[in-house]
This record gives C-alpha cells, sequence and structure tokens, in this order.
C-alpha cells in the first residue's frame, strides 16, 4: 500500500456546559500501521507514528494494539490487512481526534471498522462497527 496525505477540516461544537466550537485545517495520514512511513532521520520530527498514540499506548505497535482490542471484543484479525486513517505525531505533539482503522480478512474481504476517538483531556474510547449486510454499522456513543 502507498501512504497518502488527505488535506481535512476538523469541526467540533459542543452546547453545555457552556458553548464553544472548533474548526482546525489539518491533514490526515492514510497508512498501513504494520509499514508506517518513515521519514529520513532529520524529517522524523515533522511525522512519526507512534504506538503509545493508540489503544492506551501500552502495546510494542500499533497493530498489537489494534489485534489487542479486537480480540478483547471475539474479533480475530489473523493475517489480515489493516488500513488506517490517522494524525501523525509532529514535533512530539499529536492532536488526533479520530483514527479510523479499515480491517480486512486475508482474502479482501471487510471484517470490521474501528474507529479510536480521542478526546483533549487524554480519554479515549474505541468503537467497533461491524458491518451488515447491506455495509451498514451502527452504534451508540459511550464515550
Amino acid at each position: 500500500m502507498v501512504s497518502a496525505l488527505y488535506p481535512c477540516t476538523i469541526t467540533h461544537v459542543r452546547n453545555r456546559p457552556t458553548k464553544y466550537a472548533l474548526r482546525h485545517r489539518t491533514y490526515l495520514w492514510l497508512i498501513d500501521p504494520d509499514r508506517p512511513p518513515e521519514l529520513p532521520r532529520a524529517l522524523r520530527p515533522l511525522a512519526r507514528f507512534d504506538a503509545r498514540d493508540h489503544f492506551g499506548g501500552t502495546a510494542p505497535t500499533i497493530r498489537a494494539g489494534l489485534d489487542r482490542f479486537l480480540r478483547a471484543r471475539g474479533v480475530e484479525l489473523g493475517d489480515g490487512t489493516v488500513t488506517m486513517l490517522t494524525q501523525a505525531r509532529v514535533f512530539g505533539y499529536v492532536f488526533n481526534p479520530i483514527t479510523v482503522y479499515w480491517c480486512h480478512r486475508a482474502d479482501g474481504s471487510p471484517l470490521c471498522v474501528v474507529a479510536e476517538v480521542h478526546n483533549t483531556y487524554g480519554g479515549r474510547h474505541g468503537y467497533l462497527l461491524r458491518p451488515d449486510g447491506n455495509d451498514r454499522a451502527v452504534t451508540g456513543k459511550e464515550f
């Protein structure tokens, strides 16, 4: 898989306890977490993918954290592949409100999607989405 950068706008609105809105232009990386892109040593502070930024930060790699998350919910990815849409760590800092993982079986068929949501207070929550026969998935907000 060839990694890609996508320009985007992150928007968030909160009405309680006080009204607040955020609109932030940024970019997201589409990568294979098994083979994340690595810039030359001198440029690495500009973009780096760190396992500490995902799934509680206790797994040695992003993929290991994802596999642990899936297994805890009864999903075995095995030799399947993953495509990940995320923010990179830049100059040691990451603002990553959502990371999306598209998980496919080894034959390429879709297995599930994981949406990992981060808030500005350091909280994280993963949502497992299992598409139905019409490729639709719905989950309640738990975060």
